[in-house]
This record gives C-alpha cells, sequence and structure tokens, in this order.
C-alpha cells in the first residue's frame, strides 16, 4: 500500500489485494462475461464499409429519414409558436427573472409585438412572423415545453446535437448512421448544411462521430460554388484509370490497417476514398437543382434577390437551395441531413441570438426559412415523403419574456437566452398532426406542464425512427454509452400517431 495515497480507487484496492490475485481474479470473470470482447475498438477498411450496410430497426417504423432545420441562436417562443395573452397584459410590468442558473435579477416583462392567430383545424398558434408556416400548422406537433441545462450557446448546441454539454460525443446523426447505416451506398448517410454566414459555435463537434468509427461522422456541403470539392477526376484521366489507382491507394491503407486495428479515422478514410469514388457520378444528379420545374424552384424562394434593407439580410434563396437539397437526397435514400439557419460567432443579429433586438432579430431570419419550410413540408406531402420523413424544427434554447439589458449596455428591446422553457414542432414520420403538447407558464419563462428534458426530444426522434433508445448504445470507456445518456429518456408519447 501507498502511505502517501490512503484513499485508493475501489478496483485498485482490489487489484492490490493479495499481490494481485484479486485482480486476476475479477479479470477471468470479466473475459468469462465478454466485457473485453464488447470493445469499441478500430475498424477494419472492409467492417467499415460494412458499418454502413442498410440495418433493420428495432421495431416497425414509418420514418426512414430526417431533416433537422436548426435554428441557431435560439427562436423566441413567445414571439413564434407560444402565444401568451397574460404576457400581452402584463407588458412593462417588473419580475423576479432567473436570467442565469440561481442567478435572478429584476427585469421588465415585454410583450411580443407580432400578431398572433389560430391556424387550420387544429386551432394551432402561430405569429405573423411565420405566414407561409401558419397554412401547414395542422401537419406539425407543437411540443412548448422542453428545458436543457445550459444557458451558453456552445454547450447548449452540443447538447441538442449530441445529449451532452461536453464535446467528444457522437452526434444525433452518427447515431441514426451507427443504428440504421445509409440505404444509399452513392451517397453520404449524413449530410450537414452550414449557413452562409458561418456555422455554430463549436463548431465540427456537432456533427461528429465521437468515439464511434469515423465513417459515422456528417458531411458538410459547402454553401457557395461546388457543394463538394474535388468530385471532378483531373483532365485525362478515365474511371477505369482512377479505379485502379483507387484500388492501389486502398491496399496500402488495408495493410497498415492490418497493423493498427484501432485506427478507426484510417478505417473511415478508406471508406472516404469508395465513396468519393462513387459520388463522382451520384452527387452531381442529387445536388443539380436545375432538374427541378420552375414552380417548384419560385416556392422555395431559390430565385429571391438578397435583401438591401440590411448587410445580414440573406432572403429565403441559401435556405430554400438547402431544403431543396434536403428533400432530393432524402428522396434518394440519404439517412439525416440537418441544415442551420444563423451561424458564425453568437451574440450578434447573424444568428437568431436576439439580444439586441428581438424585432429586427425575427425580421431577418424569418423570412429566411418561412417560404422554403413551407415548401418543403407541401412538396414532401405532395410527394409521398411526408410519412417517411421526419422533420424536426428548433434550435439549443428560446427566449427569455423579459426585455434583456444584461448584454447590451442597458438598451432594451432585445430577449435573453432561456433553456427553462422553450418550443420544438415535428411533422411527417409517425407524428401525430396538429397537435400542442406542453405549456409554459403564463408569461412563457419556465416549462411547466408535461415537462420535458430535451432527452426525451432525442428518445422521440430515435423511437421515430424505429430504435429504442435503451438498446441503441455504443460500448466505450468501459460502459454502455447511449445518446440519451444515463438518466430515463421516454419518448413523448403524446405527440406519436
Amino acid at each position: 500500500m501507498n502511505p502517501n495515497a490512503p484513499f485508493q480507487p475501489r478496483r485498485q484496492f482490489l487489484w492490490e489485494m493479495g499481490a494481485g490475485f484479486a485482480g486476476l481474479a475479477l479479470t477471468s470473470m470479466l473475459e468469462a462475461d465478454g466485457f473485453f470482447r464488447r470493445k469499441a475498438g478500430g475498424t477494419s477498411g472492409a467492417q467499415a464499409g460494412a458499418a454502413l450496410e442498410p440495418r433493420p430497426p428495432h421495431r416497425p417504423t414509418r420514418a426512414k429519414s430526417v431533416i433537422f432545420l436548426f435554428m441557431f441562436g435560439g427562436p423566441s417562443q413567445v414571439d413564434l409558436f407560444d402565444y401568451k395573452p397574460e404576457l400581452q397584459r402584463r407588458d412593462g410590468q417588473t419580475i423576479d427573472n432567473e436570467f442565469r442558473r440561481n442567478t435572478k435579477t429584476r427585469a421588465v416583462l415585454q410583450a411580443s409585438r407580432r400578431t398572433f392567430r389560430q391556424h387550420g383545424q387544429s386551432g394551432l398558434w402561430c405569429s405573423d412572423a411565420f405566414p407561409h408556416i401558419s397554412r401547414h400548422m395542422d401537419k406539425l406537433a407543437v411540443v412548448k415545453s422542453l428545458y436543457s441545462d445550459s444557458f451558453a450557446h456552445g454547450s447548449a448546441v452540443l447538447q441538442m446535437n449530441t445529449g451532452r454539454i461536453l464535446q467528444g460525443h457522437p452526434s444525433l446523426g452518427a447515431w441514426l448512421s451507427y443504428g440504421l447505416g445509409t440505404v444509399n451506398q452513392n451517397l453520404p448517410g449524413y449530410v450537414v448544411m452550414l449557413d452562409p454566414r458561418g456555422g455554430p459555435t463549436t463548431g465540427a463537434p456537432n456533427w461528429s462521430s465521437g468515439y464511434m468509427p469515423g465513417v459515422h461522422q456528417g458531411t458538410v456541403l459547402r454553401t457557395s460554388g461546388e457543394p463538394i470539392l474535388n468530385l471532378k477526376p483531373p483532365a485525362g484521366s478515365d474511371r477505369e484509370h482512377q479505379r485502379r489507382e483507387i484500388e492501389f491507394i486502398q491496399s496500402l491503407n488495408a495493410r497498415h490497417q492490418r497493423l493498427h486495428p484501432e485506427a478507426t479515422d484510417l478505417a473511415a478514410r478508406i471508406a472516404s476514398y469508395e465513396l468519393a469514388f462513387r459520388l463522382q457520378a451520384s452527387a452531381p444528379e442529387a445536388l443539380d437543382l436545375s432538374q427541378e420545374d420552375p414552380q417548384t424552384l419560385e416556392a422555395y424562394g431559390i430565385h429571391e434577390p438578397k435583401p438591401t434593407w440590411h448587410p445580414l439580410a440573406q432572403g429565403p434563396a441559401p435556405f430554400g437551395r438547402q431544403c431543396l437539397t434536403a428533400r432530393r437526397l432524402v428522396e434518394r435514400g440519404v439517412r439525416f441531413v440537418q441544415i442551420y439557419s444563423g451561424g458564425g460567432a453568437a451574440g450578434g443579429q447573424n444568428t437568431w441570438d436576439g439580444h439586441h433586438g428581438i424585432e429586427e432579430n425575427l425580421k431577418l431570419h424569418c423570412p429566411e426559412v418561412d417560404r422554403p419550410i413551407a415548401a418543403l413540408l407541401a412538396d414532401l406531402e405532395q410527394r409521398g415523403l411526408l410519412d417517411e420523413t421526419l422533420v424536426v424544427w428548433g434550435g439549443e434554447f428560446g427566449r427569455m419574456p423579459v426585455s434583456e439589458t444584461f448584454n447590451t449596455g442597458g438598451k432594451p428591446g432585445g430577449r435573453d437566452h432561456n433553456p427553462k422553457g422553450f418550443t420544438y414542432w415535428l411533422a411527417g414520420g409517425g407524428v401525430k398532426p396538429g397537435i400542442s403538447h406542453g405549456e409554459t407558464d403564463e408569461v412563457g419563462e419556465a416549462a411547466v406542464v408535461d415537462r420535458h428534458h430535451l432527452r426525451d426530444l432525442h428518445a422521440t426522434i430515435l423511437h421515430l425512427m424505429g430504435l429504442d433508445p435503451e438498446r441503441l448504445a455504443f460500448f466505450h470507456g468501459g460502459l454502455d454509452q447511449k445518446l440519451t445518456g444515463v438518466v430515463a429518456a421516454e419518448p413523448i408519447r403524446a405527440i406519436l400517431a
């Protein structure tokens, strides 16, 4: 025993007792139990390719693909879908507001300047900030009682994408790739499209494969120019010559892989060479929007000119191109597509982070996504794809019902971060349409009725894709890791068809 370290971990104590005989016995027991065979080690090139083969879900399901529309920065639920008459009545009153975890201040309630109406047969509420989406409320299941753990963008975005507030864990798309594989071996199974203004805070870890093999990470499509670089073969090189060249490179990689079976990055690279070769033929067709008819392009707002009223305004064209691309990708078997609205450093009007004026923020970003999302829902339905495509909309958190002055030098009119109660909606893919579930308090600050941690949202998405959140696990670090973590999570059954 080490007298300088009298308090030892239990396993170290057992190992050292009896000159290690207890540890040997424990090792033998773990080996007999198959513990050491359940390792998350390296994957050979062949296995890396097999990792993307389609696999049956745990249960029969309608949904085959997910389109995740991520409003980076945190959209304001009390200005969009969560109508609060009491907030409107109490505009200007002072309340105690928890603006950071366990930190309260006196703050002034700020009513929404939007006009809310009930829509469709369902009577779901939507504000005039989304005139096009409001026509599709009967397709949506609106969850108004989500909450999460972090007030900060970086950790909140990570938690929404990976289930954890720390980097290093697989993203939702990686979990679906791992659990289900991909239907189309000639296209990436997991695609990410970023806002032209930049990527989200914490960047690539939001579409990472974490400790899973690298083949499950997201493929980022560029926002301008060629969506995927280096797909065209060099001048004078035909397909047969290129095939022989790749086979030679793959043989060298495979030889090295056999000597280093733990190198998952190399396994992913081997698989990526094969995918890149196939992409040369499949990607140009899948990403060619000129094949669409003029009415479809108009519906998505693709030819709308860029607005001139604000230097950050994009108009609907960029997000419209991405939504139409997403439809074409899921139509061809891509499993998971995530599109970001809002990009670059948080804290400005370049994202949905409305600190410095919520009205300006809504005027910037709502028209950028309103027509494209409405067109996507209508397009999927018209093509018979909505039943098998799960569409998810939301951000890393919501906004406060009070006027912000903390981050604005005292200037009123903005709204601060709010992970205590915010809204998501889902459509298609086995979701019950035209339903509102859960409630925030009377002014929209905190979830109070049918509260759901975001892990329940993740469990719902997995369930709708036919995966059991408790059975979908990856062995790493001595544990069966899960997207939903160690705390029990349940699908939001009230919104399941």
